[in-house]
């Protein structure tokens, strides 16, 4: 099953990718649908974004003759990547809690 990005997620997925290295958008849209039924006209917006916002600049770099706009995460980038990601720790914790009961997920309805 493929949970649906929310945009904060989808912001935190997309920092955490381009932190790893200099991404151009198909090749982190690839990524992403790997987690995600991401259509490519989404993640536009949010790199688009990002950039507004000065957490990636963005710069180009020729391939098989045709100019590929590359995305690179800042300072800010990498400061909003680190606060997204203790963010998203403390929610995931808080949701294997509402779904473990004694140290067990828990998969069955009240019949259990």
């Amino acid at each position: 099953m493929i949970f649906p990005l929310n945009p904060v997620l989808m912001e935190l997925l997309v920092l955490s990718l381009i932190y790893r290295e200099d991404s151009y958008g198909y090749q982190i849209s690839q990524q992403l649908k790997q987690v995600s039924n991401l259509k490519d006209s989404t993640l536009y917006p949010v790199l688009r974004r990002l950039a507004e916002n000065g957490y990636v600049s963005v710069y180009d770099r020729q391939f098989q003759g045709r100019n590929r706009k590359y995305y690179q995460i800042t300072a800010a980038g990498k400061e909003q990547q680190k606060m997204l990601a203790q963010e998203w720790e403390e929610y995931d914790a808080s949701i294997r809690k509402l779904i473990t009961c004694d140290g067990q997920t828990t998969g069955g309805g009240a019949d259990e």
